[in-house]
């Protein structure tokens, strides 16, 4: 197991103590057997959600524990400049401790699967990049990428590194201020929920540095569709694989539960690895409920060559 890099203290995002992927139990062996049985000797395409990024201390949003989100929509974030300043110092504060995840061994597993060829392709809703951190290539990021940012006026993209520098030397003292404030709870899209409103208040927002419009972070908001080329080459991935396993995810937006209901109607085995229901099960050849990573690991080592 990795040792992953310590985060910064704040409760509960990528400062938790690495999780070791644990043997499977009897009862789940015995259905990752049957899952085996149905991947087996045909490529498969996989569907990930926020379920596997838990096992490198990044929260989910509606799994079994999950704190009651309510996370900003696109509409809020166009509408209001106080939205975006609300957004953008909880956002200053999540990546902070979102950069310093690594992948775990779910993500390993994903990868080897890929470079033993079992794949024709990954689709993640997550937004981490801790699938391309851990050697994944043919990755589709379904609903973008936290390490970049967007402006909606020019459209030019830059670093959410670069961004981080800038929004510090605006705001020099307001992670201290932020960290003695306490009670701050972390979402898996780098957002923070922070009770304190004149922390909030205080906080300068950073604007293009080409045309000074509004920068958005890179990824897909509630509210905001996925681009299409994205959701086509996600579709073409279900179209070549001979089954859809869907891991980590509840399924709960039309986003992701799309391609397991393409697969089923096609007539391809939906195979879902998750803790907890999820809005595919009716749609599901096989359904575990389970630590993803622990399931990822040993489908990685036990599925034969093809």
């Amino acid at each position: 197991m990795r040792t992953r890099r310590p985060g910064i203290g704040m409760t509960g995002f990528a400062s938790l103590p690495p999780v070791p992927v644990s043997e499977p139990a009897v009862d789940e062996l015995k259905v990752l057997q049957d899952i085996r049985g149905i991947l087996a000797g045909e490529r498969f395409a996989l569907l990930t959600g926020a379920g596997l990024s838990t096992d490198s201390g990044i929260p989910d949003y509606r799994g079994p524990g999950a704190a009651p989100r309510a996370p900003m929509t696109y509409q809020e974030f166009i509408g209001e400049a106080d939205n975006r300043r609300r957004y953008w110092a909880r956002n200053h504060i999540g990546w902070s401790h979102l950069r310093r995840a690594d992948p775990n061994e779910g993500h390993a597993a994903v990868a080897r699967l890929e470079r033993r060829g079992l794949l024709t392709g990954l689709i993640t809703q997550n937004v981490d990049r801790l699938h391309e951190a851990a050697g994944s290539i043919n990755v589709v990021d379904l609903h973008g990428r936290f390490d970049q940012v967007a402006c909606l006026d020019c459209h030019r993209r830059y670093s959410r590194a670069l961004l981080a520098g800038v929004l510090t030397e605006l705001n020099p003292d307001f992670l201290d201020r932020a960290l003695a404030a306490g009670s701050v709870e972390m979402a898996p899209d780098a957002d923070a929920t922070v009770e304190d409103a004149a922390l909030i208040e205080s906080f300068v927002v950073a604007h293009c540095p080409a045309c000074g419009g509004t920068l958005k972070p890179d990824f897909v908001y509630f509210g905001e569709n996925v681009p299409k080329d994205r959701v086509e080459r996600s579709y073409s991935i279900v179209d070549e694989a001979a089954a859809l396993l869907v891991a980590g995810s509840s399924l709960t937006v039309m986003s992701g539960l799309r391609f397991a209901r393409h697969a089923a109607k096609h007539g391809k085995p939906v195979v879902i690895i998750n803790r907890g229901q999820t809005r595919g099960d009716e749609l599901a050849t096989v359904k575990l409920d389970a630590g993803v990573s622990a399931a990822l690991t040993w489908l990685a080592a036990e599925l034969p060559p093809l």
